[in-house]
């Protein structure tokens, strides 16, 4: 830990003095940093009286002194509503990644440097002035010599030292919080300097982007309504990212659009669909669709930029979320607490009395209420409330999942402002609820559980042999986890409803099957007291089966 204060002196002094200048001198003073550097505590006093900003303004201004890397975390931060409060959130938001652009001189050297060769065997043409310039890197136009255009992004020479210099810091500082202070240690802070060490590692290293942008683009390649750029490999590296240049109206410029006959809301209904395919459909999703990186070309379709932050969910994750809508559609509140459970957020001291009644109160807010009157922001910072109350650590793509939907729901709202994202994903919703009561996709999900439970009690001889040597050798080591339990007697659970849903339905067809022939038979329909018998046999049979089935739907269970 010396090593790395000795090695990176001299920006541990701009940390310092960065949190004087904003009135965080006390932060300073309790990290440390005020002892190395020999600051009085009259000084400290006084940059905390000098200070009359409010704290969250002041929160945003050293983020922003702070340069990239900080920069970078608070634009994370600003996702994380079960950690900070909406005061911050929203200050947080307000964080700007726009820096001068470097010479072209250095965008030439970082190019060579990184494809091996002169610049002019990759490009006919490469404009000087970039287009685009961010803390990370700028982009610029260019010309292949097979007469493509594509959008070269430079990464800015020296960010990696100082991106890497800045996580070595703030991955310390986390672990001294930790160490100092209860409240840091509950919320697990260098848990959060980890998850965001290796997102901006990532980041930094372009062939990550490009990758992610090649999977967009296998995702919607036949999707008229979705444009993604394509790909050039032989022009990328880890400091270069070369894709087809697509030109476009920025989505939020509603009168252009108008003015070239697009319908504004057609492009938001496109855009609503584009992002619920992405998350709920395939799993990985642009987490960051700004107007910045949403364009509209002249057939109306929607052109997603920059996949520098991406999301991912799940079958499992995807499959407990539907859980937890269906159950508040159900005005069943202890399946959604269920479902939460599922995801295992929910800390084991928690008020779980207390909890249901604010989930129960969070569904009669929304409950027979039509989609259009509800304002997806407003919800989504509700159930976020929540979890910030309870202290629940959700995971972080849930987080990247909902701050990209409250981005979309900004930008429909002013394509828009009649058309509610709710609607649209209803009609979206009632589609994921047909395939996932499809009879293929039932039988599949019977058949896999099947095939575990089997491979389980072939395995089980074997377990058995293995832990009986243990314990001969004096070696058996016993350890219970109340989750994995769980989560077995959940699938036999599942599996035995399945059962009697299949032998309720073999019995019934069995049943009417020989009433049939038996009436056949006999020439003549079977009755009792007056009553024909396979009417009534049907009817019985069918409310039965009807009773059954939606008592296995209702627990979830099925």
């Amino acid at each position: 830990m010396f090593d790395k204060r000795l090695r990176h002196l001299g920006r541990y002094r701009d940390l310092a003095f960065a949190l004087l200048r904003n009135g965080f001198g006390y932060i300073a003073k309790d990290l440390g940093l005020t002892d190395i550097f020999s600051i009085r505590k009259r000084k400290i006093d006084q940059a905390g009286e000098a200070s009359a900003s409010h704290r969250a303004v002041r929160i945003r201004r050293f983020i922003e002194e702070m340069g990239p890397t900080f920069v970078k975390l608070g634009q994370l931060m600003s996702t994380r509503s079960d950690i900070l409060p909406k005061d911050i959130l929203s200050e947080l938001e307000k964080l700007q990644d726009h820096v001068p652009p470097f010479s072209f001189d250095e965008v030439k050297m970082v190019i060579e440097h990184e494809l091996k060769r002169p610049m002019e065997v990759f490009f006919a043409s490469f404009e000087e002035i970039p287009i685009a310039s961010a803390s990370i890197g700028q982009v610029h136009r260019a010309v292949l010599h097979s007469g493509e255009e594509v959008a070269v992004k430079v990464r800015r020479p020296g960010i990696e030292k100082t991106v890497l210099t800045d996580l070595d810091i703030l991955e310390e500082l986390a672990a001294v919080a930790e160490h100092r202070f209860q409240w840091v240690a509950e919320y697990r802070l260098r848990e959060l300097v980890e998850e965001f060490s290796q997102s901006i590692r990532a980041e930094l290293d372009y062939r990550t982007e490009a990758k992610s942008a090649e999977e967009f683009y296998r995702m919607f390649n036949d999707d008229k309504n979705v444009i993604v750029p394509k790909i050039y490999w032989e022009q990328t590296g880890e400091s270069v990212l070369t894709m087809s240049y697509v030109s476009g109206t920025k989505v939020n410029q509603v009168e252009e659009l108008e003015s070239q006959g697009i319908d504004p809301r057609k492009v938001a209904v496109n855009l609503v669909q584009a992002v619920l395919d992405q998350a709920f459909i395939a799993g990985f999703f642009h987490a960051d669709p700004h107007p910045g990186n949403l364009l509209v070309a002249r057939s109306g379709a929607i052109i997603f930029l920059d996949f520098g932050m991406m999301g991912r969910l799940n079958e499992e994750l995807r499959s407990v979320l539907l859980d937890y809508v269906l159950s508040m559609m159900r005005k069943d509140t202890s399946g959604m607490l269920n479902a939460m459970d599922k995801m295992g957020i929910i800390p084991v001291e928690t008020d779980r009395a207390k909890l249901y009644k604010d989930i129960d109160r969070l569904r009669e807010k929304y409950y027979d209420i039509p989609f259009r009157d509800i304002h997806l922001g407003d919800a989504i910072n509700e159930l976020f409330g929540i979890v910030y109350r309870y202290r629940m650590k959700l995971p972080s793509d849930i987080f990247l999942l909902g701050k990209a939907l409250l981005t979309v729901e900004g930008v429909v709202e002013k394509l828009d402002p009649n058309l509610s994202i709710l609607e649209v994903a209803e009609s979206f919703g009632r589609e994921i609820l047909k395939n996932r009561y499809h009879p293929k996709k039932i039988l599949k999900a019977t058949w896999k559980d099947w095939r575990e439970t089997a491979d389980l009690l072939m395995d089980l001889p074997r377990s058995l042999q293995s832990a009986l040597k243990l314990l001969n050798k004096g070696k058996l080591s016993l350890e219970f986890s109340a989750p994995e339990l769980k989560l077995i007697l959940h699938k036999l659970d599942r599996i035995s409803n399945r059962l009697s849903f299949s032998i309720v339905l073999l019995a019934f067809s069995l049943i009417m099957s020989g009433l049939i022939i038996a009436g056949a038979i006999a020439g003549k329909p079977s009755v009792i007291w007056n009553l024909p018998l396979i009417g009534g046999g049907f009817v019985i049979a069918v409310l039965m089966f009807l009773w059954l089935l939606f008592s296995i739907f209702r627990s979830g269970r099925f």
